[in-house]
């Protein structure tokens, strides 16, 4: 069986998009570790921040790990005073996940590691290449989560179907 270049794989689309994910988290953990954060930590502030009022089934969802992991996780965030749980209107068997005061300057310095994360990683790199990055990595997302794009309605039935 004929193996190839050993290095085609460091050229592979895949790979480089795994890898780079990697060491953006990688840099990030080593950056949020100076503020006591763990990665599951700041995940679960993060995209609670962006999606306050959801509930603790959606917000595993989005985080892609089961809803008790997460539940012990809000456990110790509400202990610390940095995530607040509120009693659904409407279902009294579910909770809303909201941010507290005590947690956005913490937020806030996510933002900021983040931003150095950012910049470390798009160093070189021409502004109008990074709009382009971005614009294709949302392309590819919608792809692959059988949503639209942002700026893209999903197309009429009827076109679907032609």
């Amino acid at each position: 069986m004929p193996q190839g270049d050993p290095s085609d794989y460091q050229r592979s689309f895949g790979f480089l998009l795994y890898d780079a994910a990697r060491l953006l988290r990688r840099d990030f953990d080593r950056r949020a570790r100076t503020i006591g954060l763990t990665r599951a930590q700041w995940s679960v502030l993060a995209h609670l921040s962006r999606n306050e009022g959801i509930n603790q089934v959606g917000l595993a969802d989005i985080l892609d790990i089961e809803p008790i992991t997460l539940v012990r996780l809000l456990d110790r965030l509400e202990e610390s005073g940095w995530v607040e749980r509120r009693p659904h209107p409407t279902d009294r068997r579910v909770y809303t996940l909201y941010i507290t005061a005590k947690a956005w300057p913490v937020i806030d310095q996510i933002r900021a590691l983040a931003a150095e994360t950012r910049a470390t990683a798009l160093a070189g790199v021409a502004p109008a290449d990074r709009a382009l990055l971005v614009e294709l990595l949302a392309r590819i997302r919608a792809n692959l989560s059988e949503r639209p794009e942002p700026d893209q309605a999903p197309a009429p039935r009827a076109a679907q179907d032609a």
